[in-house]
């Protein structure tokens, strides 16, 4: 098992992608926490990690909360003693709005979510890691961390921020047996629509254009699996880089 005995949190692991890459983590031998703010669904996550012969502890984590992050490191540490791996998949999207159209109230909200708390989740693991002289970061972006076509201002500025935040951490502790990589998945198929609100027409429509290129949906599992690989000593030559998952979208 690629990742054997190994300590994963992962963030946002109630639905999509979170669900999936804390299931393919328990599959490979990880202990994992499963966090995020629907506390019934990652109960049932771990639930079902748990009968497939896995081991997982749910706990319920808004991350925009600093006594809920500080608590989610807490409490992985009190339930299995260490952390090896730090998986930052929560997110929301913004409802496709230009620059002109974005409220201060939706700005806070989406930086707050998607760039504050990935911040504030490394700043306590880079610590741990330091004095354990280990450990593993895999940021959970975006293809629109890498483009400008594919969501509102917002999204697409938050995600941009932790693309650097990625490398520039990686860079800053490359000698110290941590790693850091961020996967920028494309279309794939999850939930993350249901927290977008007041959709903008102007910016929905010009994001269309980039939509209509999509060469097909990808399942939560495929980018587990690549979580997985950047997780596990595979990937251990691999440092600092955003690998995109998306079956060729931004190639267009």
């Amino acid at each position: 098992m690629k990742l054997q005995d190994k300590v994963a949190i992962v963030t946002g692991a109630a639905s999509g992608m979170g669900k999936a890459i804390a299931e393919a983590y328990a599959k490979e031998g990880a202990k994992v926490i499963v966090s995020d703010m629907n506390e019934e669904g990652a109960k049932t996550v771990a639930d079902e990690i748990a009968a497939n012969g896995g081991t997982a502890f749910a706990i319920a984590t808004n991350v925009t909360k600093d006594e809920d992050l500080q608590k989610l490191f807490d409490t992985t540490i009190e339930k299995f003693g260490q952390l090896d791996i730090l998986v930052n998949n929560a997110g929301i999207m913004d409802g496709f709005e230009p620059v002109n159209e974005i409220t201060d109230a939706r700005w806070d909200m989406i930086f707050a979510v998607n760039t504050t708390s990935v911040m504030k989740s490394m700043r306590i693991a880079t610590d741990m890691f330091l004095k354990q002289g280990h450990g593993v970061i895999v940021n959970n972006i975006s293809a629109g961390g890498l483009n400008g076509g594919r969501a509102g201002a917002a999204y697409t500025a938050s995600k941009h921020a932790v693309v650097g935040l990625t490398k520039n951490t990686a860079f800053m502790f490359s000698q110290s047996g941590i790693r850091v990589n961020g996967i920028a998945p494309g279309a794939v198929m999850t939930n993350i629509q249901q927290s977008m609100q007041n959709i903008s027409q102007y910016g929905a429509g010009q994001q269309q254009k980039g939509s209509a290129l999509i060469p097909r949906v990808g399942n939560p599992e495929e980018i587990a699996n690549l979580a997985v690989f950047l997780g596990s000593e595979d990937s251990s030559f691999i440092n600092g880089q955003i690998i995109t998952a998306d079956a060729g979208w931004t190639t267009y």
